[in-house]
C-alpha cells in the first residue's frame, strides 16, 4: 500500500472518529436537556461513524497481514489515538446519559 493511501485512510479515520466523538458529546447535551430520544439518536450516529472508522482500520490491518504494507506512520498512530479516545468518550457518554436519566427521574418524583 502506498504511503499516500495510508495517509488518506488515516485522515479518514480521524474524520470519522471526530464525528463519533462530537455525536457522543451531543448525546450528553441532549440528555442534559431531558431529550432522551435525541440522545439515543446521537449515540446511533456515533456508532455509525465508528463503523466507518473500523472499516478503514480493518482495511489497513488486512493489508499489513498480507505483507503489502509495513511502514509505521506517525499520522496513522495519531489516527488510532483519535479513534481510541473517541471510543472512550462514547462509552463514558453512555454511562453519563444513564446517570442523567436516573437523576431526571428522581427530580420528577420529588
Amino acid at each position: 500500500m502506498k504511503t499516500e493511501t495510508i495517509q488518506e485512510l488515516s485522515f479518514m479515520i480521524i474524520l470519522h472518529a471526530g464525528n463519533a466523538r462530537s455525536s457522543a458529546f451531543e448525546a450528553i447535551a441532549a440528555a442534559k436537556r431531558g431529550e432522551a430520544d435525541e440522545a439515543a439518536a446521537k449515540l446511533k450516529e456515533a456508532d455509525a461513524a465508528f463503523l466507518d472508522a473500523h472499516k478503514l482500520q480493518t482495511e489497513l490491518l488486512q493489508e499489513e497481514a498480507r505483507g503489502t504494507t509495513s511502514d509505521m506512520s506517525v499520522l496513522l498512530v495519531h489516527a488510532q489515538d483519535h479513534l481510541m479516545t473517541a471510543m472512550t468518550v462514547k462509552e463514558l457518554a453512555v454511562e453519563m446519559i444513564d446517570m442523567i436519566t436516573r437523576l431526571n427521574r428522581l427530580e420528577e418524583t420529588t
